[in-house]
């Protein structure tokens, strides 16, 4: 049964950190704009506050997520049990983006492990939380974290990710200008 809260309990933020997948959500305002929906692991997201939580964002192939917060900020999160007691957790709240230019990023840098590939942190403050069963959710082994991203990431090096991230992260799929868009116009 769903259960409505104002903010993460203790109890919830253990369920969080207990999950090695994450799912996030955004969508632009245009109607017949894309939905994106994320999965994230490598133990990337923290939990700062009750009514706040955060993630490292790794570059990758788009920047939807960035794009769709910049411009109306709705961003919702969902977290499986994918072993035990079957339930799912979903936070809704007002996302943004803090780039590593950001004064924000000393401070806020601090609370991860900055993988390479690293491009923003995304931010969110939560209005409401939300359990609800899960009973169709599977049971499934974790067998391990892929690397493929961090390797990759590596490879490449800081150089050439930035090249990437101008070609590839600067507008959403619908054209809408992402925060390192606008930072790259800037410089």
């Amino acid at each position: 049964m769903a259960k409505a809260y104002t903010e993460i309990t203790p109890e919830l933020h253990t369920f969080i950190t207990e999950q090695p997948i994450f799912f996030v959500a955004t969508a632009p305002l245009q109607a017949d704009g894309h939905v994106n929906l994320s999965p994230k692991g490598l133990d990337c997201l923290r939990v700062l506050s009750p009514h706040t939580v955060a993630y490292v964002d790794l570059t990758g192939s788009g920047n939807e997520t960035s794009a769709h917060v910049q411009e109306n900020g709705r961003i919702t999160f969902m977290f499986c049990a994918f072993t035990g007691l079957p339930s799912i957790l979903r936070l809704y709240g007002t996302g943004r983006t803090v780039l590593p230019t950001s004064a924000e990023w000393p401070v806020l840098s601090q609370h991860f492990a900055l993988l390479p590939g690293t491009r923003q942190i995304i931010v969110a403050d939560i209005h409401f939380v939300q359990t609800s069963c899960g009973y169709a959710v599977p049971l499934m082994d974790m067998v391990g974290q892929r690397d493929t991203l961090i390797r990759w990431a590596e490879v490449l090096g800081e150089e050439t990710l930035v090249a990437a991230r101008r070609e590839k992260n600067s507008y959403s799929l619908d054209g809408l200008l992402t925060p390192l868009g606008a930072a790259a116009n800037e410089g």
